[in-house]
Protein backbone atom coordinates (compact mmCIF):
# COMPACT_ATOMS: atom_id res chain seq x y z
CA UNK A 1 0.00 0.00 0.00
CA UNK A 2 1.35 3.16 -1.28
CA UNK A 3 2.58 6.28 1.66
CA UNK A 4 0.09 9.13 1.25
CA UNK A 5 0.74 12.84 2.42
CA UNK A 6 3.21 15.63 1.48
CA UNK A 7 6.55 15.18 1.08
CA UNK A 8 8.80 15.97 4.65
CA UNK A 9 12.44 17.52 4.44
CA UNK A 10 14.74 16.00 6.35
CA UNK A 11 17.02 18.25 8.72
CA UNK A 12 20.45 16.44 9.65
CA UNK A 13 23.81 17.16 11.20
CA UNK A 14 23.09 20.88 12.03
CA UNK A 15 26.32 22.56 13.24
CA UNK A 16 27.21 23.95 15.59
CA UNK A 17 24.74 21.97 17.84
CA UNK A 18 26.37 20.47 21.28
CA UNK A 19 26.05 17.17 22.67
CA UNK A 20 23.28 17.33 25.82
CA UNK A 21 21.67 20.96 24.31
CA UNK A 22 24.36 22.90 25.75
CA UNK A 23 24.80 26.32 23.97
CA UNK A 24 27.48 27.88 21.76
CA UNK A 25 29.34 30.70 22.67
CA UNK A 26 30.39 33.99 21.08
CA UNK A 27 30.97 37.55 21.72
CA UNK A 28 28.78 40.47 21.29
CA UNK A 29 28.78 41.42 17.38
CA UNK A 30 29.94 37.88 16.21
CA UNK A 31 28.45 36.14 13.18
CA UNK A 32 26.45 32.60 13.96
CA UNK A 33 27.33 31.02 10.93
CA UNK A 34 25.03 27.85 10.57
CA UNK A 35 24.92 24.56 8.45
CA UNK A 36 22.76 21.76 8.26
CA UNK A 37 22.36 18.97 6.10
CA UNK A 38 18.39 19.59 4.41
CA UNK A 39 17.19 17.17 1.68
CA UNK A 40 13.64 15.42 0.90
CA UNK A 41 13.28 12.56 -1.42
CA UNK A 42 12.13 13.11 -5.02
CA UNK A 43 13.97 15.68 -7.43
CA UNK A 44 11.39 18.86 -6.71
CA UNK A 45 13.66 22.00 -5.60
CA UNK A 46 13.99 22.32 -1.30
CA UNK A 47 13.73 25.73 0.29
CA UNK A 48 15.25 26.64 3.32
CA UNK A 49 15.36 29.57 6.41
CA UNK A 50 17.29 30.07 9.23
CA UNK A 51 15.40 31.55 12.47
CA UNK A 52 16.59 33.41 15.83
CA UNK A 53 15.69 35.54 18.30
CA UNK A 54 17.08 36.94 21.50
CA UNK A 55 15.75 34.86 24.60
CA UNK A 56 12.19 36.02 25.71
CA UNK A 57 11.60 37.98 21.97
CA UNK A 58 8.29 36.16 20.93
CA UNK A 59 8.85 36.43 17.30
CA UNK A 60 11.72 34.73 15.34
CA UNK A 61 14.09 36.57 12.67
CA UNK A 62 14.40 34.89 9.83
CA UNK A 63 17.07 34.74 7.23
CA UNK A 64 17.42 32.63 3.82
CA UNK A 65 19.94 29.39 4.04
CA UNK A 66 21.82 28.59 0.57
CA UNK A 67 23.12 25.46 -0.28
CA UNK A 68 26.65 24.50 -0.74
CA UNK A 69 27.24 21.15 -1.84
CA UNK A 70 25.96 17.67 -1.16
CA UNK A 71 22.93 18.49 0.14
CA UNK A 72 24.31 20.71 2.91
CA UNK A 73 23.08 24.27 3.38
CA UNK A 74 24.24 27.27 4.88
CA UNK A 75 22.97 30.42 6.62
CA UNK A 76 23.76 33.20 9.34
CA UNK A 77 23.05 35.73 11.49
CA UNK A 78 24.61 38.52 13.47
CA UNK A 79 24.35 38.52 18.13
CA UNK A 80 24.64 42.19 18.44
CA UNK A 81 24.06 41.97 22.29
CA UNK A 82 25.39 40.25 24.94
CA UNK A 83 22.81 37.61 26.76
CA UNK A 84 21.07 34.23 25.04
CA UNK A 85 19.84 33.40 21.79
CA UNK A 86 18.22 30.82 20.29
CA UNK A 87 18.32 29.79 16.51
CA UNK A 88 16.81 27.24 14.37
CA UNK A 89 16.80 25.62 10.59
CA UNK A 90 13.55 25.21 8.70
CA UNK A 91 13.20 23.51 5.18
CA UNK A 92 10.20 22.38 2.99
CA UNK A 93 9.37 21.33 -0.66
CA UNK A 94 5.52 22.90 -0.40
CA UNK A 95 4.36 25.58 2.50
CA UNK A 96 2.47 22.64 3.92
CA UNK A 97 5.64 20.32 3.81
CA UNK A 98 7.86 22.99 6.60
CA UNK A 99 9.82 20.57 8.83
CA UNK A 100 11.83 22.69 11.77
CA UNK A 101 14.95 21.24 13.93
CA UNK A 102 14.57 21.68 17.44
CA UNK A 103 15.53 24.92 18.82
CA UNK A 104 19.59 25.32 19.92
CA UNK A 105 20.53 28.14 21.89
CA UNK A 106 23.82 30.53 22.21
CA UNK A 107 25.21 32.57 25.29
CA UNK A 108 26.62 35.88 23.80
CA UNK A 109 29.14 37.39 26.41
CA UNK A 110 31.11 40.80 26.19
CA UNK A 111 34.28 41.43 24.26
CA UNK A 112 36.30 40.87 27.79
CA UNK A 113 35.30 37.16 27.92
CA UNK A 114 37.84 36.86 24.66
CA UNK A 115 40.31 39.22 25.58
CA UNK A 116 41.84 39.82 28.42
CA UNK A 117 45.12 40.17 30.84
CA UNK A 118 44.48 39.08 33.98
CA UNK A 119 47.18 39.95 36.64
CA UNK A 120 47.19 38.42 40.63
CA UNK A 121 47.77 40.25 43.58
CA UNK A 122 47.24 39.48 47.43
CA UNK A 123 46.15 42.70 48.89
CA UNK A 124 48.01 41.43 52.48
CA UNK A 125 51.17 42.26 50.69
CA UNK A 126 50.78 45.52 49.23
CA UNK A 127 51.90 47.82 52.20
CA UNK A 128 54.72 49.77 51.95
CA UNK A 129 56.35 49.00 55.40
CA UNK A 130 57.83 45.91 55.60
CA UNK A 131 56.23 43.21 57.48
CA UNK A 132 53.50 45.29 57.92
CA UNK A 133 49.49 43.67 56.80
CA UNK A 134 48.51 45.36 53.35
CA UNK A 135 45.10 46.74 52.79
CA UNK A 136 43.23 47.76 50.44
CA UNK A 137 43.91 51.18 50.59
CA UNK A 138 47.53 50.33 49.90
CA UNK A 139 46.46 47.99 46.70
CA UNK A 140 44.53 50.83 45.39
CA UNK A 141 47.79 52.99 45.49
CA UNK A 142 49.17 50.46 42.92
CA UNK A 143 46.39 50.31 40.35
CA UNK A 144 47.66 53.69 38.47
CA UNK A 145 50.86 51.00 37.66
CA UNK A 146 49.17 47.79 37.04
CA UNK A 147 47.67 49.74 34.58
CA UNK A 148 50.31 50.94 32.60
CA UNK A 149 51.70 47.44 32.47
CA UNK A 150 48.82 46.84 30.53
CA UNK A 151 46.46 44.61 32.49
CA UNK A 152 42.71 44.70 32.35
CA UNK A 153 41.44 42.26 35.25
CA UNK A 154 42.86 42.42 38.28
CA UNK A 155 42.17 39.47 40.57
CA UNK A 156 41.90 39.13 44.30
CA UNK A 157 42.30 36.39 46.24
CA UNK A 158 39.82 35.87 48.54
CA UNK A 159 39.28 38.81 50.41
CA UNK A 160 37.05 37.33 53.30
CA UNK A 161 38.42 36.65 57.37
CA UNK A 162 40.52 33.57 57.76
CA UNK A 163 39.97 30.80 59.90
CA UNK A 164 41.85 30.32 63.12
CA UNK A 165 41.26 26.29 63.77
CA UNK A 166 44.39 24.68 61.99
CA UNK A 167 45.15 27.54 60.36
CA UNK A 168 47.99 26.59 58.23
CA UNK A 169 51.34 28.97 59.01
CA UNK A 170 54.30 29.47 56.44
CA UNK A 171 55.18 27.30 54.05
CA UNK A 172 51.76 25.64 54.69
CA UNK A 173 52.95 23.79 57.33
CA UNK A 174 49.68 22.61 59.47
CA UNK A 175 51.29 24.41 62.99
CA UNK A 176 50.65 27.77 62.84
CA UNK A 177 51.79 30.75 65.28
CA UNK A 178 50.07 33.64 66.38
CA UNK A 179 52.33 35.80 63.64
CA UNK A 180 50.63 33.35 60.80
CA UNK A 181 48.13 35.22 58.79
CA UNK A 182 46.68 31.83 57.33
CA UNK A 183 46.25 30.79 53.78
CA UNK A 184 42.68 33.42 52.47
CA UNK A 185 40.94 29.98 50.87
CA UNK A 186 40.34 29.13 54.70
CA UNK A 187 37.31 30.70 54.49
CA UNK A 188 35.23 32.36 57.63
CA UNK A 189 36.30 33.16 61.07
CA UNK A 190 33.54 34.85 64.16
CA UNK A 191 34.21 38.35 61.90
CA UNK A 192 31.47 36.67 59.36
CA UNK A 193 31.73 34.59 56.19
CA UNK A 194 31.58 34.91 52.14
CA UNK A 195 30.09 38.49 52.13
CA UNK A 196 32.27 39.69 54.85
CA UNK A 197 35.67 41.64 54.50
CA UNK A 198 38.91 40.66 56.00
CA UNK A 199 39.02 43.34 58.85
CA UNK A 200 43.14 43.55 58.53
CA UNK A 201 42.38 44.35 54.94
CA UNK A 202 40.00 47.32 55.79
CA UNK A 203 35.96 47.13 54.99
CA UNK A 204 33.68 46.82 52.43
CA UNK A 205 33.63 50.85 51.52
CA UNK A 206 37.59 49.98 50.61
CA UNK A 207 36.41 47.54 48.71
CA UNK A 208 33.95 49.38 46.48
CA UNK A 209 36.54 52.54 46.31
CA UNK A 210 39.35 50.35 44.96
CA UNK A 211 36.56 48.60 42.34
CA UNK A 212 35.74 52.75 41.17
CA UNK A 213 39.54 53.12 41.27
CA UNK A 214 40.34 50.36 39.22
CA UNK A 215 36.98 51.24 36.63
CA UNK A 216 39.11 54.39 36.21
CA UNK A 217 42.23 52.80 34.99
CA UNK A 218 39.83 51.03 31.82
CA UNK A 219 40.51 47.41 35.00
CA UNK A 220 37.93 45.76 36.44
CA UNK A 221 38.32 43.82 39.86
CA UNK A 222 38.07 39.64 39.20
CA UNK A 223 37.19 38.34 42.62
CA UNK A 224 38.20 34.86 44.13
CA UNK A 225 34.65 32.20 44.58
CA UNK A 226 35.77 29.50 46.67
CA UNK A 227 32.51 27.41 47.97
CA UNK A 228 34.25 26.10 50.72
CA UNK A 229 34.75 27.04 54.61
CA UNK A 230 37.26 27.02 57.56
CA UNK A 231 35.82 25.32 60.78
CA UNK A 232 35.09 28.86 62.35
CA UNK A 233 32.63 29.88 59.46
CA UNK A 234 29.23 31.05 60.52
CA UNK A 235 27.69 28.20 58.35
CA UNK A 236 29.52 25.51 60.67
CA UNK A 237 27.36 26.62 63.78
CA UNK A 238 24.62 28.31 62.17
CA UNK A 239 23.72 25.29 59.50
CA UNK A 240 25.61 22.55 60.50
CA UNK A 241 23.23 20.19 58.04
CA UNK A 242 25.35 21.74 55.36
CA UNK A 243 27.95 20.24 55.65
CA UNK A 244 28.69 16.05 56.20
CA UNK A 245 29.86 14.97 59.53
CA UNK A 246 31.18 11.57 60.83
CA UNK A 247 30.33 9.53 63.50
CA UNK A 248 32.92 11.00 65.73
CA UNK A 249 31.40 15.10 65.46
CA UNK A 250 34.21 15.58 63.08
CA UNK A 251 33.94 17.05 59.38
CA UNK A 252 36.96 15.55 57.18
CA UNK A 253 38.63 18.40 55.65
CA UNK A 254 38.85 19.07 51.80
CA UNK A 255 41.17 17.59 49.29
CA UNK A 256 41.77 17.88 45.80
CA UNK A 257 44.52 14.93 45.53
CA UNK A 258 47.64 15.00 46.17
CA UNK A 259 46.78 18.25 47.73
CA UNK A 260 45.72 17.98 51.02
CA UNK A 261 43.56 21.25 52.80
CA UNK A 262 43.70 20.67 56.79
CA UNK A 263 42.34 24.40 57.27
CA UNK A 264 38.81 24.00 55.11
CA UNK A 265 36.24 22.31 55.40
CA UNK A 266 33.51 21.11 52.54
CA UNK A 267 30.06 21.96 51.60
CA UNK A 268 28.04 18.77 51.12
CA UNK A 269 26.16 20.16 48.13
CA UNK A 270 23.77 16.20 48.36
CA UNK A 271 22.60 17.07 52.14
CA UNK A 272 18.83 17.28 52.32
CA UNK A 273 18.85 20.92 52.76
CA UNK A 274 20.69 21.28 49.33
CA UNK A 275 17.82 24.22 48.09
CA UNK A 276 18.70 26.06 51.15
CA UNK A 277 22.19 25.89 50.43
CA UNK A 278 22.37 26.38 47.00
CA UNK A 279 20.15 29.57 47.02
CA UNK A 280 22.35 31.03 49.80
CA UNK A 281 25.43 30.44 47.74
CA UNK A 282 23.42 32.22 44.93
CA UNK A 283 23.21 35.27 47.01
CA UNK A 284 26.67 35.27 47.78
CA UNK A 285 27.75 35.54 44.04
CA UNK A 286 24.80 38.19 43.67
CA UNK A 287 26.20 40.11 46.67
CA UNK A 288 29.24 41.03 45.50
CA UNK A 289 27.50 41.79 41.85
CA UNK A 290 25.65 44.29 43.59
CA UNK A 291 29.44 45.60 45.29
CA UNK A 292 30.37 45.93 41.21
CA UNK A 293 32.16 42.76 40.62
CA UNK A 294 31.05 41.37 36.94
CA UNK A 295 34.24 38.69 36.92
CA UNK A 296 34.51 36.13 39.72
CA UNK A 297 37.23 33.36 39.16
CA UNK A 298 35.89 30.09 40.89
CA UNK A 299 37.86 27.78 42.82
CA UNK A 300 38.17 24.43 41.91
CA UNK A 301 34.24 23.95 40.32
CA UNK A 302 35.58 19.89 39.60
CA UNK A 303 35.04 19.14 43.04
CA UNK A 304 31.79 20.66 43.14
CA UNK A 305 28.44 18.96 41.48
CA UNK A 306 28.20 19.65 37.60
CA UNK A 307 24.20 20.20 38.45
CA UNK A 308 24.82 22.91 40.65
CA UNK A 309 27.08 25.22 38.03
CA UNK A 310 24.42 23.82 35.34
CA UNK A 311 21.51 25.61 37.98
CA UNK A 312 23.80 28.50 39.48
CA UNK A 313 25.73 29.90 36.09
CA UNK A 314 22.42 30.02 33.78
CA UNK A 315 20.71 31.85 36.61
CA UNK A 316 23.50 34.90 37.23
CA UNK A 317 23.78 35.14 33.68
CA UNK A 318 19.64 35.40 33.26
CA UNK A 319 19.72 38.13 35.32
CA UNK A 320 23.13 39.77 34.88
CA UNK A 321 24.07 38.72 31.31
CA UNK A 322 27.37 41.04 31.29
CA UNK A 323 28.89 38.63 34.69
CA UNK A 324 31.72 36.06 33.76
CA UNK A 325 32.89 33.29 35.56
CA UNK A 326 36.36 31.67 35.15
CA UNK A 327 36.60 28.02 36.22
CA UNK A 328 40.32 26.87 38.12
CA UNK A 329 39.85 23.04 37.36
CA UNK A 330 43.32 21.70 36.64
CA UNK A 331 42.12 18.32 36.56
CA UNK A 332 41.12 15.63 33.35
CA UNK A 333 40.67 17.25 30.43
CA UNK A 334 37.21 16.00 29.42
CA UNK A 335 35.96 17.56 33.15
CA UNK A 336 37.67 20.47 32.60
CA UNK A 337 35.55 20.77 28.68
CA UNK A 338 32.42 19.83 30.38
CA UNK A 339 32.69 22.80 33.09
CA UNK A 340 33.07 25.13 29.83
CA UNK A 341 29.80 23.59 28.02
CA UNK A 342 27.52 23.55 31.57
CA UNK A 343 28.53 27.60 31.44
CA UNK A 344 31.93 28.72 32.51
CA UNK A 345 33.04 31.80 30.44
CA UNK A 346 36.43 30.64 30.22
CA UNK A 347 38.72 27.83 31.84
CA UNK A 348 41.87 27.87 33.54
CA UNK A 349 44.29 25.00 30.85
CA UNK A 350 47.75 22.69 30.84
CA UNK A 351 49.79 25.43 28.97
CA UNK A 352 51.37 26.28 32.18
CA UNK A 353 53.22 22.48 31.42
CA UNK A 354 53.82 22.63 28.00
CA UNK A 355 56.97 22.73 26.93
CA UNK A 356 58.01 21.47 23.58
CA UNK A 357 56.95 22.51 20.00
CA UNK A 358 55.44 19.46 19.36
CA UNK A 359 53.73 19.74 22.72
CA UNK A 360 52.61 23.55 22.12
CA UNK A 361 51.56 22.53 18.94
CA UNK A 362 49.29 20.14 19.38
CA UNK A 363 47.44 21.25 22.58
CA UNK A 364 46.57 24.34 20.27
CA UNK A 365 45.26 22.23 17.27
CA UNK A 366 43.23 20.34 20.33
CA UNK A 367 41.99 23.93 21.91
CA UNK A 368 41.28 25.68 18.79
CA UNK A 369 40.29 22.91 16.23
CA UNK A 370 38.28 20.47 17.95
CA UNK A 371 34.57 21.93 17.23
CA UNK A 372 33.01 21.24 20.57
CA UNK A 373 36.35 23.00 22.35
CA UNK A 374 36.08 25.82 19.75
CA UNK A 375 32.21 26.71 20.40
CA UNK A 376 32.31 26.03 24.19
CA UNK A 377 36.35 26.48 25.78
CA UNK A 378 37.90 29.85 26.03
CA UNK A 379 41.29 29.22 27.19
CA UNK A 380 43.06 31.48 29.72
CA UNK A 381 46.60 30.48 29.44
CA UNK A 382 48.39 30.89 32.89
CA UNK A 383 52.25 30.16 33.21
CA UNK A 384 52.38 30.13 37.20
CA UNK A 385 49.87 30.88 40.01
CA UNK A 386 50.40 31.13 43.57
CA UNK A 387 49.93 27.39 43.85
CA UNK A 388 52.12 26.59 40.72
CA UNK A 389 55.65 27.20 40.25
CA UNK A 390 55.38 25.02 37.24
CA UNK A 391 58.65 22.84 36.17
CA UNK A 392 59.20 25.01 33.48
CA UNK A 393 60.05 28.67 35.81
CA UNK A 394 61.69 26.13 38.80
CA UNK A 395 65.28 27.68 38.85
CA UNK A 396 64.55 29.00 35.51
CA UNK A 397 66.49 32.62 33.77
CA UNK A 398 64.81 35.55 33.18
CA UNK A 399 64.86 34.55 29.21
CA UNK A 400 62.78 31.54 30.32
CA UNK A 401 60.17 34.00 31.48
CA UNK A 402 60.19 36.20 29.08
CA UNK A 403 59.60 33.10 26.23
CA UNK A 404 56.75 31.72 28.89
CA UNK A 405 55.83 35.28 28.65
CA UNK A 406 55.00 35.74 24.91
CA UNK A 407 53.63 32.07 24.46
CA UNK A 408 50.59 32.79 27.20
CA UNK A 409 50.24 36.05 25.87
CA UNK A 410 50.45 35.43 21.75
CA UNK A 411 48.95 32.05 21.90
CA UNK A 412 45.71 32.60 23.98
CA UNK A 413 43.48 36.08 23.59
CA UNK A 414 42.95 35.70 27.44
CA UNK A 415 45.95 34.79 29.67
CA UNK A 416 46.84 35.98 33.30
CA UNK A 417 50.15 36.49 35.97
CA UNK A 418 50.95 35.95 39.34
CA UNK A 419 52.01 39.36 39.83
CA UNK A 420 55.17 40.25 41.33
CA UNK A 421 56.35 36.69 41.55
CA UNK A 422 56.51 36.22 37.71
CA UNK A 423 57.90 40.17 37.35
CA UNK A 424 60.82 39.40 39.63
CA UNK A 425 61.27 35.66 38.02
CA UNK A 426 60.81 34.45 41.23
CA UNK A 427 61.75 30.64 40.39
CA UNK A 428 62.85 28.66 43.66
CA UNK A 429 60.33 25.64 44.69
CA UNK A 430 59.82 24.62 47.94
CA UNK A 431 61.84 21.11 48.20
CA UNK A 432 60.03 18.30 49.69
CA UNK A 433 58.83 14.62 49.16
CA UNK A 434 57.02 13.59 46.39
CA UNK A 435 59.77 15.17 44.33
CA UNK A 436 58.09 17.53 41.43
CA UNK A 437 56.37 19.77 44.44
CA UNK A 438 55.35 22.77 42.78
CA UNK A 439 54.89 24.99 46.04
CA UNK A 440 57.00 28.34 45.85
CA UNK A 441 59.60 28.11 48.84
CA UNK A 442 58.03 30.98 51.33
CA UNK A 443 54.58 31.02 49.23
CA UNK A 444 53.16 34.46 49.82
CA UNK A 445 49.79 32.25 50.19
CA UNK A 446 50.96 32.15 53.68
CA UNK A 447 53.13 35.16 54.43
CA UNK A 448 53.26 38.66 54.01
CA UNK A 449 56.05 39.98 51.76
CA UNK A 450 57.66 42.53 50.61
CA UNK A 451 58.50 42.90 46.76
CA UNK A 452 61.17 44.57 45.37
CA UNK A 453 59.24 46.10 42.47
CA UNK A 454 62.03 48.59 41.89
CA UNK A 455 64.59 46.22 41.26
CA UNK A 456 65.91 44.57 38.43
CA UNK A 457 62.42 42.82 36.70
CA UNK A 458 60.90 42.28 33.54
CA UNK A 459 58.07 44.49 34.05
CA UNK A 460 59.47 46.63 31.18
CA UNK A 461 58.75 43.52 28.63
CA UNK A 462 55.58 42.27 30.33
CA UNK A 463 54.19 46.15 29.23
CA UNK A 464 55.27 45.97 25.59
CA UNK A 465 54.13 42.86 24.89
CA UNK A 466 50.81 44.24 26.31
CA UNK A 467 50.90 47.40 24.03
CA UNK A 468 51.10 44.99 21.04
CA UNK A 469 48.19 43.07 21.91
CA UNK A 470 46.17 46.09 22.68
CA UNK A 471 47.32 47.67 19.25
CA UNK A 472 46.88 44.71 17.21
CA UNK A 473 43.55 43.21 16.36
CA UNK A 474 45.02 39.48 15.52
CA UNK A 475 46.05 39.21 19.33
CA UNK A 476 42.43 39.68 20.14
CA UNK A 477 41.01 35.94 19.64
CA UNK A 478 42.47 32.23 20.05
CA UNK A 479 41.11 30.24 17.49
CA UNK A 480 43.06 32.30 14.17
CA UNK A 481 46.31 30.57 14.84
CA UNK A 482 48.27 28.26 11.74
CA UNK A 483 51.49 26.80 12.83
CA UNK A 484 54.33 27.55 10.20
CA UNK A 485 57.29 24.91 9.64
CA UNK A 486 60.51 25.64 10.95
CA UNK A 487 63.80 23.61 10.52
CA UNK A 488 64.73 23.69 13.73
CA UNK A 489 62.73 22.06 17.14
CA UNK A 490 64.01 25.12 19.32
CA UNK A 491 62.06 27.49 16.68
CA UNK A 492 58.06 27.46 17.46
CA UNK A 493 56.15 29.51 14.53
CA UNK A 494 52.98 30.83 14.76
CA UNK A 495 50.40 33.32 12.55
CA UNK A 496 47.64 35.01 13.35
CA UNK A 497 45.46 37.44 11.13
CA UNK A 498 42.61 39.71 11.82
CA UNK A 499 41.27 41.48 8.39
CA UNK A 500 44.36 43.44 7.37
CA UNK A 501 46.21 42.77 10.44
CA UNK A 502 48.84 40.00 10.07
CA UNK A 503 51.56 38.89 12.49
CA UNK A 504 54.09 35.97 12.97
CA UNK A 505 55.40 35.09 16.34
CA UNK A 506 58.98 33.20 16.24
CA UNK A 507 59.62 32.05 19.88
CA UNK A 508 62.83 30.32 20.62
CA UNK A 509 62.23 27.69 23.22
CA UNK A 510 65.82 26.87 24.29
CA UNK A 511 66.73 29.68 26.80
CA UNK A 512 70.25 28.97 26.73
CA UNK A 513 71.43 29.26 23.39
CA UNK A 514 71.13 31.29 20.10
CA UNK A 515 69.02 29.33 17.82
CA UNK A 516 68.57 29.72 13.67
CA UNK A 517 66.96 28.39 10.96
CA UNK A 518 64.18 28.92 8.46
CA UNK A 519 60.64 29.93 8.74
CA UNK A 520 58.02 28.63 5.66
CA UNK A 521 55.25 30.90 6.11
CA UNK A 522 51.52 29.70 5.18
CA UNK A 523 51.40 32.47 2.34
CA UNK A 524 48.09 32.02 1.33
CA UNK A 525 46.28 31.73 5.56
CA UNK A 526 48.25 35.31 5.87
CA UNK A 527 46.95 37.36 2.80
CA UNK A 528 50.53 37.18 0.98
CA UNK A 529 50.90 37.05 -2.90
CA UNK A 530 53.22 34.37 -3.34
CA UNK A 531 56.78 35.66 -4.84
CA UNK A 532 56.10 39.16 -3.26
CA UNK A 533 58.14 40.83 -1.36
CA UNK A 534 56.92 42.24 2.06
CA UNK A 535 57.65 44.28 5.07
CA UNK A 536 57.93 42.82 8.38
CA UNK A 537 58.33 45.02 11.09
CA UNK A 538 59.43 43.19 14.56
CA UNK A 539 57.57 44.77 17.38
CA UNK A 540 59.69 44.48 20.20
CA UNK A 541 62.82 45.62 18.92
CA UNK A 542 61.64 48.27 16.02
CA UNK A 543 63.83 46.64 13.60
CA UNK A 544 62.32 46.10 9.74
CA UNK A 545 63.04 43.13 7.62
CA UNK A 546 62.37 42.65 3.92
CA UNK A 547 61.43 39.44 3.32
CA UNK A 548 60.29 37.27 -0.26
CA UNK A 549 58.39 34.14 -0.88
CA UNK A 550 58.19 31.08 1.78
CA UNK A 551 61.15 30.35 3.25
CA UNK A 552 62.76 32.89 5.63
CA UNK A 553 65.73 33.13 7.89
CA UNK A 554 65.71 33.95 11.49
CA UNK A 555 67.96 34.02 14.62
CA UNK A 556 67.54 34.27 18.22
CA UNK A 557 69.52 35.28 21.22
CA UNK A 558 67.61 34.15 24.11
CA UNK A 559 69.56 37.02 26.36
CA UNK A 560 68.56 39.65 24.54
CA UNK A 561 64.82 38.73 23.11
CA UNK A 562 63.45 35.30 23.30
CA UNK A 563 61.04 36.22 20.41
CA UNK A 564 60.08 37.83 17.27
CA UNK A 565 56.93 39.87 16.77
CA UNK A 566 56.66 40.68 13.52
CA UNK A 567 53.43 42.59 12.04
CA UNK A 568 53.49 41.86 7.85
CA UNK A 569 53.72 45.35 6.54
Amino acid sequence: MPLSGTCRVVIENVQPEIQGGYPIKRIVGDTVMVTADIFADGHDPISAQLLYRKKGERAFQKTPMQPVENDQWQGKFKVDQIGRYEYTVEGWVTPESVSQYKCLSVVVDRTRARFSAWYERFPHSCATTPGQHGTLADLEQKIPEIAEMGFDVLYLPPIHPIGVSHRKGKNNTITATPEDIGSPWAIGSEEGGHTAINPKLGTLNDFTRLIKKTADYQMEVAMDLAFQCSPDHPYIKDHPEWFKWRPDGTVQYAENPPKKYQDIVPLYFETEEWEALWSELKNVVIFWIRQGIKIFRVDNPHTKPFPFWEWLIPTIKDQYPDVLFLSEAFTRPKIMYRLAKIGFSQSYTYFTWRRTKQEITSYMMELTRTPVLYNTYRPNFWPNTPDILAEPLQYASRSVFMMRFVLAATLSSNYGIYGPTFELCVNEPMEQEPPGNEEYLHSEKYEIKQWKEDGENIRPFITKVNKIRKENIAFQTTYNITFCETHNDHLLAYGKKMGNNRIIVIVNLDPNHKQSGKVLLPLAALGIPPNQSFMVHDLLTDEKYQWHGEFNYVELVPDKYPAHIFRVE
